[in-house]
């Protein structure tokens, strides 16, 4: 959806121009005169004349990481997902007046799921990989998040999932100093993302993921879709204190931190789940071949993945409110959430974080001396 409410946010992110010019097919800069398409649902706001060295693989490569990702469907917030998000919603504490941010945006989901809390939510992502619903009801942007189309303060707050991991260390700040100028002062920013450490109880989460190896060794299922949406993670910010300097020299303040030491989690993800999955997967293809229950882009996915794919499209029509799956599916949302509960205080890779824009740089007081 493209709609009045946009426009008012909106500079040119090649020039930084606020003289725009909206026509019924693009939006036209008078400052540079460079013209920016209006596809449907979403503006092509990347800037013109730009080059970056560094390139997501989820541009570089859109067409085949979109036949892996299954991205034009929604589901509701469940699962990780649903931990995801009940975790962010709850640190932004969302206002009906607020003005809020999705910065790359994905497919839109997380938006989607917090438009009923707030004024307005946009969102913004350099791949076009956008659902259906998101492309109808969310007010949607193709950009840069080193170069982002919107004027200075436009936004209350903002939103940012899974998406610091994928990048080096140069781009990670560029993309924080942009979401700090396009966030008002006081504005706030929940983050979810992953360093590279370890949890002081990695030993018992381990367990889980010995106990997936070897489903898989036995062929019941694999994790070849996990592995491809994470082929280009590059966890550039090694530990918690990487992250809380880099929000400090882009103007944001951490303001409160929780860390997912996934001990529930990971029987979810890596035995519960899977084996779900490959149950519905096999019922479903021993009465057709993959092709026909699978349509349009993820025909051509890997096996894995197809066969997650499969069960993932079956399990999404049961889940409505009326249905005892969902609220199956809800129940262990909520186990899930346990692990930020009880183990949140210890610091590990996975990490929730909300900070606020100050006025001018933050400085962490210093460290007690040693005696």
């Amino acid at each position: 959806m493209v709609g009045r409410e946009l426009y008012r946010l909106l500079q040119c992110p090649t020039c930084n121009s606020r003289d725009l010019a909206v026509y019924a097919e693009h939006v036209l800069c008078a400052g540079c005169r460079n013209e920016y398409p209006i596809h449907k649902g979403y503006i092509d706001l990347m800037p013109r004349q730009t080059e970056f060295d560094y390139i997501s693989k989820y541009v570089s490569e859109e067409e085949s990481m979109g036949e892996e990702l299954d991205y034009r469907e929604m589901a509701p917030p469940l699962l990780a997902a649903g931990v995801r998000h009940r975790q962010i919603r709850r640190m932004l504490a969302l206002k009906p007046t607020d003005i809020v941010f999705d910065n790359a945006c994905g497919n839109g989901r997380f938006g989607l799921w917090n438009a009923d809390a707030v004024g307005l939510i946009v969102g913004s992502d350099p791949a076009v990989l956008f659902a259906d619903q998101a492309l109808a009801e969310m007010e949607l942007a193709q950009a840069d998040s080193r170069r982002l189309p919107f004027v200075d303060g436009a936004f209350d707050k903002s939103l940012s999932v899974d998406v610091l991991e994928h990048f080096p260390r140069d781009v990670i700040h560029d993309y924080l100093v942009e979401t700090a100028r396009v966030l008002r002062v006081g504005g706030r920013v929940a983050i979810f993302s992953n360093t590279r450490e370890m949890s002081p109880i990695q030993p018992i989460i381990n367990i889980s993921k010995r106990l997936g190896k070897f489903f898989v060794k036995q062929g019941v299922y694999d994790f070849e879709r996990e592995a491809r949406r994470k082929s280009d993670h590059i966890k550039d910010l090694k530990t918690w204190d990487d992250v809380e300097a880099a929000l400090v020299e882009a103007g944001l303040k951490p303001v409160k931190v929780v860390f997912w030491n996934s001990v529930f989690t990971s029987f979810v993800e890596h035995v519960l789940m899977k084996l779900g999955e490959s149950l519905i997967a096999k019922r479903k293809t021993a009465k057709a071949t993959i092709a026909p229950v699978l349509t349009d882009e993820a025909v051509n996915a890997s096996a894995g993945a197809q066969r997650e794919i499969v069960a993932r499209r079956a399990m999404r029509r049961h889940l409505t409110k009326n249905s005892p799956i969902y609220w199956a599916l809800y129940l262990v949302t909520l186990l899930m959430e346990l692990d930020l509960w009880l183990f949140g205080w210890m610091r590990t890779g996975p990490y929730f974080v909300l900070a606020e824009k100050v006025e001018g740089r933050y400085v962490p007081a210093p460290l007690p001396a040693e005696e």
